[in-house]
C-alpha cells in the first residue's frame, strides 16, 4: 500500500493553494502523478490500482461543486460547470433540445453509475485505454517512462490512433464528451493561481509529437472550472461503434452538427473520436460540406476528406474504412434530423 496524503479544498483559492504548494517547481503538467485533483476519480482509482499513477497527495476538490457545477443557458449560450456530473447533464432537457450531441457523448460514454460518479472536467482529461500504458509490467511506453520507446509500435494495435500520431506515440484518446465540445468551438474556463483564462477547447489536448507525456496546456495549480459554447446547435448527433453495445470504447465515434437550409449546408462541424490520439475536428470534410447541397454523394467525400492524412498500422488499418461509413452515417442522421 503507497502512502497517500488527502486534503479536502474547502473553495476554488485553497485547492488552488493546495496543488501549487506541494507541486514540484519542474512538474510541466498537472496530469503528471505527484499531485491531482480528485473529483468523481473514476479514472484515476483506476490508474492508482493498477500501479500507473501513484500520486503522493490526492486534493478533494469535490467542495467546489456549489459553485463549479451549474448547467445554465442563457440567450442561447451553454454554459456547464466542471463538476457537474455527466448523468445530470445528459438528463438536462435543455441540453437534450439544443444540444443532442453532448446528451448523446454522454450517455454513451460509460455505465449509469461511472455517469453518476464522474464529473465533466474530470472526464475530458481521461488518458488513454492503451494496454501498453496500462500494464506497469511493459516498460516501454513513452508517457509513462519518456525515451522508453513505444510498445504499440510492433505490438497488438487494433485499439490504437490512425491520427495525430507521432513515432513515439499512436495512443488513442478514449473520450466521447470531448468530441461534442471540439466540434461545438467549446471554450474551457481554467481557474489557476493568477484567476481565470479561457481557452479554445481545440487547444486544451496536446498531440503527442515528441513529449508523449505532456497531454494537455494545463499548468500546476490550473483546474479546469467551466466549459461555454456559444449558440444552439439541435441537428447534432453523435454515432458510437464499438466492439460491443454496452460499455465500451470507440473504435470509430463521430460527432456530427449541421445547420442546413433549404437543403443547403450552412456551416458543417464534424469531430472524430476512436481514431486519434487527442479529440480530433475533421477540418477538411467541414470545408467540403460547406455551400453544398446535402446528398450521399457529398457526405462520402467529406468522409474521404475527414481521413485523407490516417496512417494505419498492423491491426487498425481496418479503422479507416470504418471510420469513413462511420462519419457517412453520422453525417445522414444529422442532417435528417426533426428539428
Amino acid at each position: 500500500m503507497r502512502p497517500i496524503i488527502y486534503q479536502r479544498a474547502t473553495d476554488g483559492p485553497s485547492a488552488i493553494r493546495a496543488l501549487i504548494a506541494i507541486a514540484p517547481a519542474n512538474n510541466p503538467v498537472v496530469t503528471d502523478a505527484g499531485i491531482q485533483p480528485l473529483a468523481g476519480g473514476t479514472t484515476l482509482l483506476d490508474l492508482m490500482k493498477l500501479d500507473v499513477m501513484r500520486p503522493r497527495v490526492l486534493v478533494d476538490i469535490n467542495p467546489l461543486s456549489n459553485i463549479w457545477s451549474a448547467i445554465s443557458l442563457d440567450g442561447g449560450n451553454l454554459k456547464l460547470g466542471a463538476l457537474a456530473r455527466m448523468s445530470d447533464v445528459a438528463a438536462n432537457l435543455d441540453i437534450q433540445r439544443n444540444y443532442p450531441v453532448i446528451a448523446d457523448t454522454l450517455k454513451l460514454a460509460a455505465s449509469p453509475q461511472l455517469r453518476n460518479m464522474a464529473s465533466l472536467g474530470g472526464n475530458v482529461l481521461q488518458r488513454t485505454r492503451c494496454t501498453y500504458f496500462r500494464d506497469v509490467s511493459y516498460d516501454n511506453c513513452n508517457k509513462r517512462h519518456p525515451g522508453s520507446g513505444c510498445a504499440a509500435m510492433d505490438g497488438f494495435n487494433r485499439t490504437h490512433a490512425i491520427l495525430g500520431t507521432s513515432e513515439q506515440c499512436i495512443a488513442t484518446y478514449p473520450g466521447d464528451f470531448a468530441q461534442a465540445l471540439i466540434a461545438l468551438d467549446a471554450v474551457v474556463e481554467i481557474t489557476g493561481e493568477s484567476g481565470v483564462r479561457n481557452l479554445p477547447f481545440g487547444e486544451l489536448h496536446k498531440a503527442p509529437g515528441t513529449s508523449p507525456q505532456v497531454e494537455t496546456s494545463l499548468m500546476p495549480g490550473e483546474l479546469i472550472s467551466a466549459f461555454s459554447i456559444q449558440g444552439r446547435w439541435p441537428r447534432s448527433t453523435y454515432l458510437k461503434v464499438r466492439d460491443r453495445q454496452s460499455y465500451e470504447f470507440a473504435l470509430s465515434s463521430a460527432a456530427i452538427a449541421l445547420d442546413i437550409q433549404d437543403g443547403a449546408v450552412r456551416d458543417a462541424r464534424v469531430a472524430l473520436g476512436g481514431v486519434a490520439t487527442i479529440p480530433w475536428r475533421a477540418r477538411e470534410a467541414e470545408a467540403l460540406l460547406k455551400g453544398q447541397k446535402f446528398d450521399e454523394a457529398i457526405a462520402m467525400r467529406a468522409a474521404e476528406a475527414a481521413f485523407k492524412s490516417a496512417t494505419g498500422r498492423k491491426h487498425n488499418a481496418f479503422k479507416i474504412a470504418l471510420g469513413k461509413r462511420v462519419v457517412s452515417r453520422a453525417l445522414h442522421q444529422a442532417a435528417t434530423m426533426e428539428v
